[in-house]
């Protein structure tokens, strides 16, 4: 570790003695954050600066910066990859990058901070031209990265404060139809003086709002406050074709469109210069105002009349298939109906078929049967392929099949706005499909509405097959999704592959909620007090002791020569301990036999087994794997430390293994994982004690003299003496 008198050549080795402040944030897990943390304390300490972390786990933020941090701060180094609130640091110089920048580039980040442009409040910088201010060192919204990461995470971000809408409002539609609804010629209609009626109008307010907030929250994603407003008006416009002479709206696809284009338009108007005395009032009043008058005209006048012209001459177009064959019109109008879901082409099939419910019903019978498979196909996916998806996205997909079995397209939405390259294709072979079946056994439907229950409620000719071409749609769905979705490799679409050094590429979570949070972290102040010979003492870091432990049950069978005897900081007797426990002999592993990911995690959670804390070892796996598909737990520096929550264990348990040859992870910095821990803990227990062993571990495995008395200990006792330094 260098020291601060002996600061690296050519990188901040001059100067006066700087007062830094950081925040570090990602969002999955702790360890990034932990570890872009201790790297910018330690690099900090080298050159002579004081410095203290700001971490915001995904538990909330810890060791938060007071008003006198940020009075006394030269500058601010923000090392995230999730929304970070700048406001507070309005007048300072501000730095804001990738947290992979934190972990990999530290002293680099402290040199560019010295000439950081001043953070301007309105999510711009007052003189973003300084020497310095090169690319990454803006203090927008987002800092590192590509555009297309930054696009991704904007989408994202709106798909996951979309999610609750669509759940909320497409399951009170579904619970009303299925409790007050009635079988009409004119649908399934609820009574007026029902109470089942406001509890649809609830749901209907919940769908409304829908697709504004997909809009307004991509907005804000990409260029903070300013952009909420013109964003959600922007969807609102979207979603209401009434506004410019359209009978229907351009549904959520147009709501992405408002949302990037309100994005984008305030960090333009972000940028022109304006007079020291109006700059107050341009993030309240004057962008707001600007955007949402400029975005809403330009979509009435402009892109409004593309929407309008499609829905009516698809209609036009639609007339004259009538007399073509069944099937023929079958597929077309289950792939328009699967197409946007709920949107202008999905409208167009719909009114289509309602308008000739009178004279020709199996045009009706066609997108009645189209209508339910979106919704049920990716509910499905979600349950044949659990691995590829988040938890969220599994209750999601819960949800969708309630929707689709009501007939609600709008339930496979989120997987669409999410995933739309492997979704929408995905969606409109099922429709397609299920239309084509529906067209050649002529099957009738008597009122507009789709899905499952106007089957139950008597109002389709043709039962039988009606199911059947539901059925063939909804399993074509679901199988080319997750057809689709394996063929990338189980990454969702658009998620960053494996990050190099320097990639601060954002990663969408908002959609995903992580696995683990940090909790219990020091104030990171480095420079106030030193460090010891090995490293291992003060260093300014975020890390925790190691607190007490439960203590693992010893075993008559483990000898002390077995468990190596005494172990620094772990205890002593029949079965060493450390980690405050958590990790015993049983559970260290000299050599992983696995050369791939999946089957390193698999021997992992074999070898969580041996502890007598994992009750479904299968069930441990796939809990891992999901974790996994959400972000790499491959950390860079040779490290991996793949986790679980899951009631699959009894108490929360550690394992370590090594491999000589390294493990592909997709690790930050491209290396090759040849230290693995794994970290399973109860859903009960997400959140206590047990948590500080991760921040303790990710600040242990920073020293570069640690990790390889690791690689080098002969063996398991070994190894358990050298992790007993930490705790």
């Amino acid at each position: 570790m260098t020291s601060p008198a002996d600061p690296p050549e050519g990188v901040g080795a001059s100067g006066p003695r700087l007062r830094l402040l950081a925040v570090t944030a990602c969002p999955t897990g702790i360890a990034h954050t932990y570890m872009a943390a201790e790297k910018l304390a330690q690099a900090a300490e080298a050159f002579g600066h004081r410095i203290t972390v700001e971490t915001q786990g995904s538990i909330g933020a810890e060791n938060v910066l007071s008003d006198n941090d940020v009075r006394e701060a030269d500058a601010i180094i923000v090392a995230a990859d999730k929304d970070v609130d700048l406001s507070r640091f309005v007048g300072k110089r501000v730095l804001a990058v990738g947290v992979a920048e934190g972990v990999h580039h530290p002293e680099e980040l402290i040199e560019r901070a010295r000439t950081a442009p001043v953070y301007g409040g309105d999510g711009g910088t007052s003189n973003a031209t300084e020497p310095g201010a090169g690319p990454g060192a803006s203090a927008g919204r987002h800092g590192g990265g590509s555009g297309r990461g930054v696009t991704y995470k904007a989408l994202m971000n709106g798909v996951s404060y979309m999610i609750p809408f669509v759940v909320v409002g497409g399951l009170l539609i579904a619970v009303s139809l299925a409790l007050g609804g009635h079988t009409t010629p004119e649908g399934i209609v609820i009574p007026h003086d029902s109470v089942w009626k406001s509890v649809n109008d609830i749901g209907v307010v919940g769908f409304q709002l829908m697709v504004p907030i997909l809009s307004g929250y991509i907005a804000y994603a990409i260029a903070d406050r300013p952009a909420l407003v013109p964003g959600m008006v922007g969807g609102w416009i979207a979603a209401h074709g009434e506004l410019y002479d359209s009978e229907a709206g351009a549904g959520f696809i147009g709501a992405i469109v408002t949302g990037f284009l309100a994005g984008y338009l305030v960090l333009w108007i972000k940028k022109v210069r304006v007079p020291r005395f109006v700059q107050p009032i341009m993030p309240i009043i004057v962008i707001p105002i600007l955007a949402t008058s400029a975005l809403g005209l330009f979509f009435v006048y402009v892109l409004g009349e593309p929407v309008s012209w499609v829905f009516e001459h698809l209609t036009d177009w639609l007339g004259g298939l009538t007399g073509t064959s069944a099937a023929l019109l079958g597929v077309i109008l289950g792939l328009m109906i699967a197409f946007d879901m709920g949107g202008p082409v999905n409208k167009t099939a719909f009114l289509f078929g309602a308008g000739l419910i009178s004279k020709n019903p199996e045009v009706m019978g066609v997108c009645a049967a189209a209508i339910p498979v979106p919704p049920l196909g990716q509910g499905l996916a979600t349950l044949l392929r659990r691995r590829l998806y988040s938890d969220q996205e599994r209750e999601t997909g819960l949800a969708a099949l309630f929707m689709g079995f009501f007939g609600i397209t709008e339930g496979a939405i989120p997987f669409a706005a999410a995933r739309p390259a492997r979704v929408i294709p995905a969606n409109m072979l099922g429709g397609a499909a299920a239309g084509a079946v529906a067209g050649l056994a002529a099957v009738e439907g008597s009122v507009p509405h789709g899905g499952p229950i106007v089957a139950l409620l008597g109002a389709v000719g043709g039962v039988p097959m009606f199911f059947v071409a539901v059925a063939v749609g909804t399993g074509v769905t679901a199988l080319t999704t997750v057809t689709l979705l394996s063929l990338g490799g189980g990454r969702r679409a658009g998620e960053r592959p494996r990050e190099r050094s320097g990639a601060g590429t954002a990663r969408g979570a908002a959609v995903r909620e992580p696995a683990f949070a940090g909790v219990g972290a020091p104030r990171a102040t480095a420079g106030d007090r030193g460090r010891d010979g090995d490293g291992d003492g003060g260093g300014g870091g975020v890390g925790v002791g190691g607190g007490s432990g439960s203590g693992a049950e010893a075993d008559p069978g483990h000898s002390a020569a077995e468990a190596g005897a005494t172990v620094p900081g772990g205890g002593s007797g029949p079965e060493a301990e450390v980690l405050s426990g958590y990790l015993t002999a049983r559970t260290v592993k000299k050599e992983l036999v696995a050369d791939d990911r999946d089957a390193a995690i698999r021997e992992m959670a074999e070898l969580l087994a041996a502890s007598g804390r994992v009750a479904d070892v299968d069930e441990l796996v796939r809990v891992a794997f999901a974790r996994e598909a959400r972000g790499t737990t491959g950390l860079g520096e040779g490290i991996a430390i793949p986790h679980a929550k899951t009631d699959a264990v009894s108490a929360p348990v550690v394992g370590f293994a090594r491999s000589a040859e390294g493990v592909e992870w997709e690790s930050l910095d491209g290396t090759r994982a040849r230290l693995v821990f794994m970290i399973a803990v109860p859903e009960a227990a997400a959140g206590d004690e047990h948590l500080r062993i991760l921040a303790l571990l990710s600040r242990g495995l920073m020293d570069p003299g640690f990790r390889g008395r690791l690689l080098e200990a002969a063996d398991e006792a070994a190894i358990l003496r050298v992790l007993g330094e930490i705790g």
